[in-house]
């Protein structure tokens, strides 16, 4: 059982009889919240997509009419307790709401937050009426533990620390276990272990701190499973110059090597698959910490020391460059590691004479000192968005005002999982609110995400945001006194809000929407010297930009964290099941906002849900299409149009930014150093990357690499079959009727669960002449366009359409009834006719031609894996030999050989050490493009690129979230939310 540790503390200036009127804004007095609400009744039923069989079943819950059915659903599932099925289990969201809000105003009766007892019911009621109209949330562990018998742990974020020795070492495994037991994440800074390269006090070699990061990956990976929440999430972080960097460095991405040989190998390697659990490191985020000297050193470059963990005496010297560069290949090969850049960290500190800051949280937002936790909640901005599409900064304002009040309550009651975090929480009360939404605020404001105007408003937001925060954490160190270590920190604290003030005042607006919320955020900045100088300051820490995942669903907020808009068309979960595609309802108030009249407004939203992007959209000026860019896709963001954006909001941040710049996968390294590089001269705190398609396990995608060039062979295909069809219709206008006796093939498929049957009838040289589909009930509708259908497709075959013609326009249709098929060939379809003409193609088609669509029989498939190609071995003749005798002639010669495969190039080095230092190691120049995974399965069936992992438990697309993902289906993560 874990320990637990209070957070109560007593309140010296409450006592001389100071206390807190809390003003009402929100709610409505005379008027309990919940009544001006309508609520109405919702069955909450989910099932695995790829198994059919039920994961979570509820009925009748109640909710607010305007919760979207994903909001009530993610909430039913993650957030209500008690066992299903059982009396004691939550129904209804105002039990959850009150069952919070009721413990947040008992704790601030009892700790003299209140000057009056109408404060505390004014109190209850603004709190629950931000809630239940989805304007702001706690951090998930709120919502798993407050009010409930459970430890009242309130926080999401963990710092820990460990020594130099094996009491230490284990005593970390054992608190990260209790952490993750709880559903929050922790992070820690391993330098501190003596490196392989030092000596024992017995005079054998140390293990260094990469091998013991294998037992606590083991634990982690354990323990993921255990809770009901979420998987385990940690962070681990080396110095740079520590003696194991290089090891440190090249940890996962050769674990990612292994994941690829294994995939290829016919493992299930899918996020949550059967084998990943047997390759090491995946359970963690890896990040050096980069000091201003090496960074130097690299610009320069000349040499920077590796120094011994025991005396600090330089080991070792290496070149800046060099180990700059394998940090980000490795990075390039799988996203790991991210930098932090330890003296900027530390030049915003309030609290540097109790220590340095070492670490961070799992997303690296949350940066503080060791044994310390962070509760954090975010505000949805697009809830504060005026009619006439300005933000409202006042309303902002005493929003946060009142948010911060609840916050600090939160760690007068809280649980904490070691004595050591208990006391550090409340000694120091780091707190961390922050926002959602950002990217659907300034689309809807009519502002580029990467434009002057953009980064304007958000450091703008996120200026009030702080400033307010700590002009109330002022406030309140005057009625219940400042945090216990301030007085030791109170200079430095004092320097940093000064810091903060002048960052503000560095801020150039662009027009006069960020100009009125400027003057506001100056204002509390003023205020924050002035107050802070008299009364100290109740808290250390007040703001950090978190990914909020499962909390964002909640607040049914389009765009998560910082993140740009991830894509302008999205999928909407359906009362009763299944799902749509719809384009972002953000668009339209845009596309007014820039001047557009409503029937140009909808033929542009027509375009973008056919089409998916903006460009050529109909009546869209060039000038406006920034507006619309997006993390992914057609009209992608820049990579430093994110490091600009987070470079923006940084300066008026207690901690970080839990953000991940995106790259397309033909970024090269140098593309990566560069971000690294720009994000240390730009302030940032720490980075983060991801190049689409680097990983097995979570491929992401933008269209680009494999899938762009299948989609030009394919339009190069259409174009040439549309050319054919062109020189019949105009030379050769005759119908070639089939005999009448002709040899046919009947197909029985089910696809997604429903049945049919397909007659296709050749002619004499094999030719497919003829289609008919049985479907449905005879006499029913769908039978009928059924029979139309075939028709038209069989007179369109006999007057000389290519099949290919139609495989090409058919295949990749998406509507329901789609999903798994019985047919070996085709695993998966997205729709009836996907199959249909999938199966079509592979029946009467050439090798060459089903090629050129992109089109295989499981056999084929099979053959690319054990081969390297699709084509029959007959065709391929000794390639495979030949390569074989290039690579024995190079044996020895150190000499560079190339593989001539269409598909996979692989690149050997002979005697030569690549980026890992291992000898004549093959280093893939792609990844894999058979489908190995499910994501990939679903890439190969609909030619488009998928975005993100599928869900390990109900096997739905996730998305992004910060430097994790959430699933838009049940709310999990794959790490942190």
């Amino acid at each position: 059982m874990t320990e637990t540790v209070s957070g109560a503390a007593t309140s010296g200036a409450a006592a001389a009889g100071k206390r807190l009127t809390i003003e009402r804004v929100f709610s409505t007095d005379g008027v309990h919240p919940y009544d001006e609400i309508t609520w109405e009744r919702r069955d909450v039923v989910q099932t695995n997509w790829k198994t059919g069989e039920s994961v979570f079943e509820q009925r009748g819950v109640e909710f607010p009419d305007f919760w979207s059915v994903n909001a009530s659903t993610i909430v039913t599932t993650k957030y209500f307790r008690g066992a299903v099925g059982t009396d004691a289990r939550e129904t209804s969201l105002k039990q959850l709401v009150d069952r919070v809000v009721k413990t947040y105003t008992k704790a601030g009766r009892e700790h003299g937050y209140f000057a009056t007892e109408g404060d505390a019911e004014v109190f209850e009621h603004e709190l629950t009426w931000l809630l239940v109209h989805q304007y702001f949330s706690f951090n998930s562990p709120v919502w798993f533990n407050v009010g409930t018998p459970s430890p009242q742990q309130v926080s999401a974020c963990f710092i820990l620390s460990v020594d130099d020795s094996m009491d230490s070492i284990l005593n970390w495994y054992k608190e990260e276990g209790f952490i993750f037991k709880g559903g929050s994440g922790a992070g820690l800074n391993l330098s501190r272990i003596r490196s392989s390269k030092e000596l024992l006090s017995s005079g054998g070699t140390a293990s260094g701190p990469v091998s013991f990061m294998r037992g606590a990956d083991a634990s982690a990976g354990t323990i993921k499973s255990g809770g009901a929440t979420r998987r385990a999430a940690k962070m681990v972080v080396l110095d740079v110059d520590h003696p194991d960097i290089e090891e440190f460095v090249q940890t996962k991405a050769r674990e990612e090597d292994k994941i690829r040989a294994l995939r290829d190998a016919g493992f299930d390697m899918d996020l949550g698959g059967a084998d990943i659990t047997s390759v090491q490191y995946q359970n963690a985020n890896n990040s050096v910490r980069v000091s201003d000297e090496f960074m130097r050193a690299v610009e320069d470059g000349t040499e920077f020391g590796l120094r011994a963990r025991m005396t600090g005496e330089v080991i070792e010297k290496v070149d800046a460059r060099d180990l700059f560069r394998k940090i980000a290949t490795a990075a390039w090969e799988c996203a790991d590691p991210g930098l932090q850049y330890d003296d900027t960290i530390n030049d915003w500190h309030t609290n540097p004479e109790t220590g340095r800051i070492t670490a961070s949280n799992p997303c690296s937002e949350y940066m503080s000192l060791d044994n310390s936790s962070c509760n954090l909640a975010s505000l949805n901005l697009l809830k504060f968005l005026k009619d006439d599409d300005t933000f409202d900064g006042e309303l902002f304002a005493k929003a946060v005002e009142f948010i911060i009040t609840a916050m600090d309550i939160s760690i007068c009651f809280a649980d904490f999982p070691t004595e050591a975090i208990g006391q550090t929480t409340v000694d120091y009360r780091q707190l961390g609110i922050g926002y959602a939404n950002l990217g659907a605020l300034l689309m809807a404001m009519g502002l580029g995400y990467d434009s002057e105007g953009g980064r304007s408003m958000a450091a703008t937001i996120t200026s009030l945001m702080t400033g307010t925060s700590y002009k109330r954490s002022a406030e309140l160190a005057g009625i219940v006194g400042p945090y216990n270590g301030y007085a030791r920190n109170a200079e430095a604290h004092k320097r940093v809000m000064r810091k903060h003030q002048a960052a503000n005042d560095a801020v150039r607006t662009v027009h006069i929407a960020d100009a009125q919320v400027h003057k506001l955020a100056t204002k509390a900045w003023a205020d924050v010297i002035a107050l802070g100088e008299t009364n100290g300051f109740r808290n250390a820490q007040a703001s950090v930009l978190a990914p909020t995942g499962t909390i964002g669903f909640m607040m049914d907020c389009d765009t998560t964290g910082i993140e740009p808009d991830f894509s302008l068309v999205k999928f909407k979960k359906l009362v009763g099941g299944g799902s749509m595609q719809i384009v972002n309802q953000t668009i339209p108030r845009a596309l007014k906002k820039l001047g557009y009249q409503p029937e140009q407004v909808e033929a542009i939203v027509a375009y973008i849900g056919e089409h998916g992007h903006v460009i050529d959209a109909p009546g869209l000026k060039t000038e406006h299409y920034e507006v619309f860019d997006t993390a992914m896709g057609a009209r992608a963001l820049k990579p430093m149009g994110h490091v600009r954006m987070m470079a923006a909001a940084q300066p008026f941040l207690s901690g970080a930014i839990s953000k991940t710049v995106n790259l397309p996968e033909t970024a090269t390294v140098e593309e990566i150093e560069e971000v690294y590089l720009q994000s240390w001269k730009l302030g940032l705190k720490a980075t983060a990357i991801y190049r689409d398609n680097c990983k097995v396990g979570q491929p992401l995608a933008d269209g680009g690499g494999k899938a762009k060039k299948d989609a030009a062979d394919a339009a190069a295909a259409t174009e040439a079959a549309a050319t054919k069809v062109v020189e019949k219709v105009v030379y050769a206008p005759t119908r070639k009727r089939l005999p009448k006796s002709r040899v046919s093939r009947t197909t029985s498929f089910t696809v997604g669960g429903a049945e049919g049957y397909m007659t296709s009838g050749a002619h004499d040289d094999g030719e497919l002449g003829e289609i008919f589909l049985k479907l449905g009930k005879q006499g029913s509708t769908l039978a009928g366009v059924m029979d139309a259908f075939s028709i038209a497709v069989s007179i369109g075959l006999q007057y000389g359409v290519p099949l290919e013609t139609y495989v090409s326009k058919f295949t990749n249709l998406r509507f329901e009834p789609a999903g798994l098929t019985d047919d070996a060939d085709v695993r998966m379809a997205q729709s009836i006719m996907d199959y249909i003409f999938r199966r079509l193609a592979l029946d009467y088609l050439s090798f060459d031609q089903r090629s050129a669509l992109g089109i295989y029989s499981a056999e084929e498939r099979q053959r690319h894996l054990e081969t390297g190609s699709y084509e029959p071995v007959e065709e391929t003749g000794g390639a495979a030999e030949l390569l074989v005798e290039q690579r024995d002639s190079a044996e020895g010669a150190g000499e560079r050989v190339e593989t001539p495969a269409a598909h996979e190039a692989t690149v050997i080095d002979v005697e030569t050490k690549d980026t890992h230092g291992a000898e004549a190691r093959e280093v893939p120049a792609k990844p894999a493009t058979e489908a190995h995974t499910t994501a990939e399965l679903l890439e190969k069936i609909s030619g488009t690129a998928i975005d993100s992992p599928l869900c390990f438990t109900c096997g739905t697309k996730m998305r992004p979230a910060g430097s994790c993902y959430v699933c838009e289906g049940c709310g999990s993560t794959s790490g942190c939310s």
